[in-house]
């Protein structure tokens, strides 16, 4: 009886044992408990961030054992990160996104919308980077950089398709145009979705749109549109647009699409660490690089903190010199 009694307090110590190394779901997975990290994406919730943000989250699980990547998305831009802000502190198990819209645009065109500075983040890492295009109306026969231009050179009015009336894309298009001496002449129309503009070249509603290469494929595929150039330092290496021409090469100024990883400023290092870690696993994925290649015509695109940095202010400064074509 005392044997039995014996191997019945051994069983059941193991047992003690074995639950109190089971996480909780506590926020630091440093500390070798299981956590689940909600991330925010503050733009549309049918949107690519959003799109990529579901896929990393279900690859989390391949690649750790501490963190579970938790996707969520709110409409709300600007407002949906001043609460995110409010309502999170160091080593919660939150993540939100921010780019160059908010910090290098909005903090330049209406920094009253923006409760919250680049301080109040840490960096953890950029999820994906998009090359925009430029697309022309077929009817025009612009296909190279050296067509623009000389179209440009006619000095005729220059209609040009854009998502919101100081997005990306607005400043995109008023950098390239402007830089070629036609700011006067250019009318950026601005829609309400991405989609939206990169379709309004094709409608004859604008001679030009600046858009995602995603969504003007299928209006290239059926010949609606020409693609001029990318906003990029080269040519474009993968997908339908491979070898479209870079305005870099011209000396025209341009900057990617940049969705970056944020925890909230004070979380431990150790933990940014990790999650940058298991975000750079998921982002080598062989299945990942073809989904957002082929897919979602996007790269995966690792960066430092000194290339955040740079990102910032190269677009910052493309946004204080043309500005005033943009807003008025």
């Amino acid at each position: 009886m005392k044997k039995r009694l014996l191997s019945m307090s051994l069983a059941l110590a193991m047992t003690v044992g074995l639950l109190a190394g089971c996480g909780d779901g506590g926020s630091g997975s440093g500390s070798g408990k299981s956590a689940s990290w909600k991330v925010t994406c503050p733009w549309a919730p049918s949107g690519v961030a959003a799109m990529v943000s579901q896929k990393a989250a279900a690859k989390s699980t391949q690649y750790s054992d501490t963190i579970t990547l938790v996707a969520e998305a709110i409409a709300g831009d600007a407002a949906t990160v001043n609460t995110w802000v409010m309502d999170t502190e160091a080593n919660d198990p939150e993540l939100v996104f921010v780019g160059e819209g908010l910090l290098s645009i909005t903090s330049i065109i209406d920094p009253s919308k923006l409760q919250f500075t680049e301080d109040d983040f840490v960096f953890v890492e950029n999820l994906y980077s998009s090359i925009f295009v430029l697309s022309a109306d077929a009817t025009l026969n612009i296909k190279t950089v050296s067509d623009l231009e000389a179209y440009v050179a006619q000095g005729q009015e220059i209609s040009v398709a854009v998502n919101g009336a100081v997005g990306s894309e607005a400043f995109l298009a008023a950098s390239l145009f402007g830089k070629m001496g036609a700011g006067d002449q250019l009318k950026l129309v601005a829609y309400q979705s991405a989609a939206e503009a990169a379709q309004a070249v094709a409608k004859g509603e604008t001679q030009f749109a600046v858009s995602h290469q995603s969504q003007i494929q299928e209006t290239y595929q059926q010949g609606s549109v020409t693609v001029v150039c990318a906003f990029d330092e080269g040519p474009i290496e993968n997908g339908p647009f491979a070898g479209v021409e870079g305005v870099g090469e011209y000396g025209y100024p341009y900057f990617r699409n940049r969705c970056f990883i944020m925890a909230r400023a004070g979380t431990d290092e150790e933990t940014v660490a990790e999650l940058k870690a298991l975000y750079d696993d998921i982002l080598a994925d062989e299945e990942v690089v073809t989904w957002l290649q082929d897919t979602m015509l996007l790269e995966a695109d690792t960066m430092s903190q000194e290339d955040v940095d740079a990102h910032v202010e190269n677009v910052k400064n493309i946004v204080n010199e043309y500005k005033d074509i943009v807003a008025g």
